[in-house]
């Protein structure tokens, strides 16, 4: 049975991939800051799927607490094949000469540095038995800017920046290095969190129809379950009646 850590597992994409993958019969590792939701999805996935879950609670901003995390974990779940690198937020939305340095830290902190720290602590013990998978969430965000999403924008291309030179490093070890860049997905708290919780600016899918999470879901396991000759670089996806970040045909839903 593989072991696959998904980070920021408590709603959207993160929360998807662990019900597919519970479903396919992996064991997970789920991690996220809430504690409660935690709890309530590993309840719901063994109920479900009779699924092994264990769960972690810790800020991935924060190596120690990453640390203590990862090295608390029971000798069951300590081998981890796949990891997933799910956790990443968008806070605020403005020019830059209006930006609020507590969103371009907390951006930065989650979507790079989180991203960094859960890599360092996992990917030597892959290195060590020349096996494992790290997949990245990235986002179209990573591939192209657009007006006042500047500092999320920087977060995402270091993150397209971070998964090349992660697969240069790893390839050797027999370690694929792959990554997601989804366009607008549904289903997530990604819009209420970057309108710091006012629903109405967060309702910006009501004239298209965007990717929903589960959609984003069953790419990564794709991804995921090529066989051991095949790594997918990276797969840019988005919905129908989106072409690109400032190209959106809003014509209903």
């Amino acid at each position: 049975m593989q072991t696959i850590l998904i980070t920021g597992a408590t709603s959207g994409i993160g929360k998807a991939t662990a019900s597919l993958f519970a479903e396919k019969g992996f064991q997970l590792i789920l991690t996220g800051r809430r504690k409660e939701r935690l709890t309530a999805i590993k309840a719901d996935l063994k109920n479900k799927f009779n699924a092994n879950i264990h769960c972690l609670v810790f800020d991935i901003r924060h190596f120690e607490e990453t640390k203590n995390a990862i090295e608390s974990l029971p000798k069951a779940f300590a081998q981890i094949d796949i990891l997933l690198n799910n956790a990443g937020l968008a806070s605020g939305y403005g020019p830059i000469h209006l930006g609020e340095i507590e969103d371009w830290d907390r951006m930065m902190d989650t979507n790079v540095k989180g991203l960094l720290n859960i890599t360092r602590l996992v990917s030597p013990d892959m290195v060590s038995k020349s096996a494992g998978h790290i997949i990245n969430v990235c986002s179209t965000a990573g591939h192209e800017v657009y007006p006042n999403g500047n500092v999320y924008c920087a977060s995402k291309h270091a993150v397209d920046a971070l998964t090349k030179s992660m697969r240069l490093d790893l390839h050797k070890h027999n370690i694929k290095v792959s990554q997601i860049s989804p366009g607008h997905v549904e289903d997530t708290e990604f819009a209420k969190v970057r309108f710091h919780g006012d629903q109405n600016k967060a309702n910006i899918y009501n004239d298209f129809v965007p990717l929903n999470a589960t959609n984003v879901a069953n790419i990564i396991y794709f991804m995921a379950s090529q066989p051991s000759n095949v790594n997918i670089q990276d797969i840019l996806v988005m919905g129908t009646q989106q072409a690109s970040n400032n190209h959106i045909h809003r014509s209903g839903r």
